[in-house]
């Protein structure tokens, strides 16, 4: 979700019941209670889907899977391994009637304490890289880190992916938000990129027809909750890089952007990066620092010293300390210079409004 002129919605639709749309003859009709509080020592249940190897589980935590470290439990999750397995898992949902919320590596996330209904498909397990030495192209799955594809890159002597080693998300995260550092971005190297719907097509986009933006894509709005019959999910995506360098040059120019970052920017505790768009002319750290709020704390969560578009998990933060420091941010910068920031972190879930 991403905070524009209005404040972030802070209400979902109701949970979704596994039944409650009439299933096909392959899945059987499987009644279950909201996973957001399981009662105590019950096992989390899994159902296989038919016909593959992909389990769904029950009450999943999500702390675990962002890099936060907050947020409550998936209703349901799913981690498929094979394209395959993902679209047996988007049928299933589909035949339930069940929305699906779309995880990658969770760096760029805050996930509401109250956890997510519906199903949660975590692409985080679906990797694969091929460097085409012919045409200096590397295709790689939607859930590569993209951080090692910049080392992969780089250990060949492939230049064009060193600014990408600090970034924490996957490939397909990278193409939904057109992630970028040090003046680039992955706009300037996407040859295109494969997504797949619920019927199982699968569309080629290309960056004209994606929109690119600062830290944007025209698949933002459609690339984490939504119904099964909306939804869409990068498979997989092809980068145009320049082959033939110097292989320990670039492993240095890419280690220097590493450790650039490391000075600069707190990654000693969890946090999602920088949590707010820069607005042109200003940086958001800047802005922020000029409001007094440095330093400032609202339960485990904290507006890091080093870097102030920096919100860290100091340890037992909550998510919605870390979405009330997000409001706090808001208010004070549009209160001193009449801007509204812009989260480049998406919220999801029920949040409680100050």
């Amino acid at each position: 979700m991403t905070l524009s002129q209005e404040p972030p919605s802070t209400q979902l639709s109701p949970i979704a019941r596994i039944g409650s749309k009439t299933p096909s003859s392959k899945a059987p009709v499987i009644e279950m209670a909201s996973s957001r509080f399981l009662p105590l020592g019950r096992t989390v249940q899994e159902i296989r889907i038919p016909g593959t190897e992909c389990l769904v589980k029950q009450g999943v935590s999500l702390a675990t899977l962002t890099s936060y470290r907050v947020g409550g439990p998936a209703e349901l999750y799913l981690a498929p391994r094979t394209p395959e397995d993902l679209q047996a898992g988007l049928d299933w949902a589909d035949e339930r009637g069940l929305p699906i919320t779309l995880l990658g590596a969770g760096s760029n996330l805050l996930v509401s304490d109250r956890g997510l209904p519906g199903l949660v498909v975590c692409t985080r397990h679906l990797r694969r890289t091929r460097f085409d030495e012919a045409n200096g192209q590397v295709m790689a799955y939607a859930g590569e880190p993209i951080a090692r594809l910049a080392w992969q890159a780089a250990e060949r002597g492939w230049t064009g992916l060193e600014w990408a080693v600090g970034i924490p998300g996957t490939v397909g995260g990278a193409v939904v938000m057109n992630a970028g550092a040090h003046a680039a971005c992955t706009a300037d190297i996407l040859v295109d990129t494969h997504v797949l719907a619920v019927d199982g097509s699968i569309e080629i986009f290309t960056p004209q027809t994606l929109n690119f933006g600062y830290r944007t894509s025209a698949l933002q709005g459609i690339a984490h909750t939504a119904s099964a019959q909306t939804v869409k999910l990068i498979t997989q995506a092809t980068f145009q890089l320049t082959p033939g360098a110097d292989p320990k040059q670039v492993m240095a120019d890419t280690t220097a952007h590493m450790n650039q970052r490391r000075d600069t920017q707190p990654y000693h505790l969890p946090s999602c990066g920088s949590v707010f768009r820069n607005p042109t002319p200003y940086k958001a750290g800047w802005l922020i620092e000029q409001s007094g709020l440095k330093g400032h704390q609202i339960g485990g969560a904290q507006i890091a010293q080093r870097h102030a578009n920096f919100i860290l998990n100091c340890g037992g933060a909550s998510a919605n300390d870390v979405f009330q420091l997000i409001r706090l941010i808001q208010s004070e910068v549009e209160r001193n210079w009449s801007l509204l920031l812009e989260p480049e972190v998406k919220m999801l879930g029920d949040f409680q409004a100050a």
